[in-house]
This record gives structure tokens, sequence and C-alpha cells, in this order.
């Protein structure tokens, strides 16, 4: 039985240090923006985030990029 596998969506999260807690640790937040193309090419996605964060007052800490995918038998 073979399967085929079909991007459905894309997202893509920008996770920035927005400050620290009392015990020094670094507060965490997650900005995702969807509707990413799923044949979006990993270097598009990438440079994109890049432009994105130095907009952002915060800064960068990762990158994710989240992609559905949809299985089907053939």
């Amino acid at each position: 039985m073979a399967v085929t596998v079909v991007p459905t969506e894309s997202s893509l999260r920008l996770v920035v240090v927005v400050g620290t807690s009392e015990q020094g640790d670094p507060i965490i937040k997650t900005r995702t923006y969807n509707r990413v193309k799923p044949e979006a090419d990993a270097q598009s996605v990438f440079a994109v985030a890049q432009a994105i964060s130095g907009l952002q007052e915060y800064p960068l800490n990762d990158i994710q990029l989240v992609v559905n995918n949809s299985l089907s038998e053939v």
C-alpha cells in the first residue's frame, strides 16, 4: 500500500525574548504568521523571517516553519 504526502498548509513562527523573569530565565513569546505557501522553499521563508524580525522590538530567539501534510493511499 503506497501513501502520498500532500502539503496542505504552513505557518511561520518567530520566537522572541520579551524579557527576563525574576529567576533570570528568558520570557519567550511566539509570533505566528499563517498562510505560508506550502511550496515556498526554506531559504525564502528564512529570508522573510529575518526581514520581519528586523521590524520587531524584541530579539529573535528562533525561527520555526510548521508544515501540515495530508496523507492518502494511492
